[in-house]
């Protein structure tokens, strides 16, 4: 029998000493404080994402609705049909516009006489604001010459006012007695418990921001009038030297001399402008005196006996201003009949004018603006108009991009992977052609656009901005990710599998087509899904292949010109109206629930079909 080698003497392990105690609580610390760091890097991009999605929210939100106004309209026939044949094509084709214009009119008289007052009113309704109107017609000829209540799409600019983007608004309801002088013209209002003393208020802050943001660029200019003098005396110096030592380079160092001192110059007369300005603003703040409205401090309309004034001049108890829309009577208004509104954004800060926001106020007054959700944002396609602006053409864009790479890059990639794993040799091309695919997976994508650019448009000569060749560039862009995975998948299926079918005798080829590959499918399709995912989202290949096109038309296959939803939200975000701010961050709404949609279902396939082995 074997005697079996025991140590002399064992080592003791120290468990219960001090210092074994202390070395376990600091190591017990360092593992909480890993964990806490963990978690504070977790909330802390979380909260970073919930602010981005916040914001976009925010943003967004104004474009899924809309205001319509509501006018009773009389379809003229001598507009519409002027034959009277009630033929549908004839009256699908109609004037509508003027009738809808004749509407306006009579709600104020007074506009037609005025060129430029008429063409605002015509603008404050959207170039389409006559489909509703002429789509009930078309439906009912009947309705040609007689009264119908129609809704009459507004502009963008309108639209925007009322939901508060074009200006902040403050409603002083009065609570004395209004004298209006006139009822037309230049006209003042007297009242009898100091109602104007609020605006007044306003006026006064206003004036006292502009005149804090001119001290702000004031003290701008003074440091940069602090760093040309630095430079002047360092340029200076270096002439006196080169005057001594150098006197060739003496004509370049007289013209940076002279150069900083004309800059000097014109900043001393900057910061002596801006100072004036910004005194006379103060010297106005600081006045008890009336105060003289112009187009830079917040505007204010005093509506009263159903008629609206413009302020020009406002004291704590009258106002002096310009009718914009006539009052009906000259009579004293009581309490609670008149208000002022005060706009708080400049009139030469906004598109719509003094004028324009009267008519809208009257048009709220009197119950004929109404909202709804905007359908109109998911069933048109591009407009150079905000209000008329869709998704539809770059969702059906996309999806015949993505149909396209599906159906290229899904075979491909997975005869590629089967192949490489189940029956390619293991021998140097093999190896580079792996290499090669992990390479291409890390490729940026602009590097596919430019290779589509070069073949697909130049070589082959197809059409630009088309789903096909959107569709093939994303496929080659795509099918790196569907081989790793599809390789991938197939790795996880046990060898025994394989063993098993060939012990049964099934050929490789039965083995790897009959239970190999189904087995791996889910996983296949997960990694597909997620690759499409990621071809859906990118814009660089897209732009190079001149999918940025303006595409109004709906396309109708693979070979119409088109655009995808992430083009359209790059053209968007490049526009300067307000109304497109709105429109790109919905639809970048829409984009994350397209990719969120796609990846959940990547998940739920992984999650049903999942096998542990």
């Amino acid at each position: 029998m074997t005697d079996l080698a025991v140590p002399a003497q064992a080592q003791a392990i120290d468990i219960s000493s001090d210092a074994a105690r202390k070395r376990t609580r600091k190591r017990y610390r360092a593992e909480a404080r890993f964990k806490g760091y963990g978690i504070a890097a977790i909330l802390f991009a979380l909260l970073f994402l919930l602010f981005l999605v916040t914001d976009i929210l925010i943003k967004a939100v104004p474009a899924f609705t809309l205001y319509n106004l509501t006018l009773d309209v009389t379809p003229a026939q001598e507009d519409i049909d002027p034959q009277g044949t009630r033929d549908p094509t004839v009256i699908a084709r109609g004037d509508y516009v003027a009738s809808i214009r004749a509407s306006l009119y009579t709600l104020f008289p007074g506009v037609q006489e005025d060129r430029r007052s008429r063409q605002k009113l015509n603008g404050l309704v959207s170039s389409s604001g006559d489909a509703d109107l002429r789509r009930m017609v078309v439906a009912d000829p009947s309705l040609i010459g007689r009264s119908v209540s129609a809704p009459v799409l507004l502009s963008d600019d309108a639209d925007l006012f009322y939901k508060g983007v074009v200006t902040d608004t403050v409603t002083v309801d009065a609570k004395g007695i209004g004298s209006p002088s006139a009822t037309a013209g230049d006209v003042t209002v007297l009242s009898s418990a100091n109602d104007f003393s609020e605006p007044l208020v306003i006026i006064k802050q206003a004036l006292f921001q502009q005149s804090a943001r001119l001290r702000d660029e004031v003290r701008r200019f003074e440091d940069l009038k602090a760093s040309y003098a630095a430079q002047m005396m360092a340029a200076e110096g270096e002439l006196a030297a080169a005057r001594v030592s150098n006197p060739g380079d003496v004509p370049r160092l007289e013209g940076v001399v002279a150069k900083a001192g004309a800059d000097r110059d014109s900043i001393d007369n900057q910061i002596a402008t801006l100072g004036g300005q910004a005194a006379a603003l103060e010297a106005r703040f600081r006045s008890n005196d009336a105060e003289t409205l112009d187009g830079r401090v917040p505007s204010m309309l005093v509506e009263i006996n159903g008629g609206v004034i413009k302020v020009s001049q406002v004291a704590n108890d009258r106002i002096a201003g310009t009718t914009l829309i006539p009052l009906e009577s000259a009579d004293a208004a009581t309490a609670g009949d008149w208000k002022v509104v005060a706009l708080e954004t400049p009139e030469a800060n906004r598109k719509l004018s003094d004028l324009e926001i009267a008519w809208l106020m009257r048009f709220e007054d009197e119950g004929k603006v109404s909202s709804s959700f905007n359908w109109l944002f998911f069933s048109t396609g591009d407009s150079r108009e905000a209000e008329l602006a869709g998704i539809l053409g770059a969702l059906v864009g996309s999806a015949y991009t993505m149909l396209v790479t599906l159906v290229i890059c899904l075979p491909i990639g997975i005869g590629a992977a089967v192949y490489l794993e189940e029956f390619a040799p293991k021998n140097r091309w093999t190896d580079v052609i792996e290499v090669n695919i992990n390479n291409l997976a890390a490729v940026p994508s602009i590097i596919f656009g430019l290779l589509g650019l070069a073949i697909f448009l130049n070589f082959f000569g197809l059409p630009r901005s088309t789903p096909i060749v959107g569709g093939l560039v994303l496929a080659l862009l795509v099918l790196p990710t569907i081989i790793i995975a599809s390789r991938a998948a197939m790795k996880a299926v046990p060898p025994s599998i394989r063993e098993a079918a060939l012990g049964v005798g099934a050929s490789h080829q039965q083995a790897v087509f009959h239970h190999v590959l189904p087995l791996a499918m889910p996983g296949i399709m997960t990694g597909t899904i997620i690759g499409m995912a990621h071809a859906l989202g990118e814009t660089a290949p897209l732009l190079l292949i001149g999918m940025i096109a303006f595409i109004v038309d709906v396309p109708g296959g693979v070979t119409d010109a088109a655009t995808v939803l992430p083009v359209q939200i790059f053209l968007w975000s490049d526009l300067p109206e307000v109304g497109f701010q709105a429109k790109t961050s919905a639809a970048i709404i829409v984009l994350l629930m397209f990719l969120l949609v796609m990846n959940g279902c990547a998940i739920m396939l992984r999650k049903r079909f999942e096998r542990r082995w």
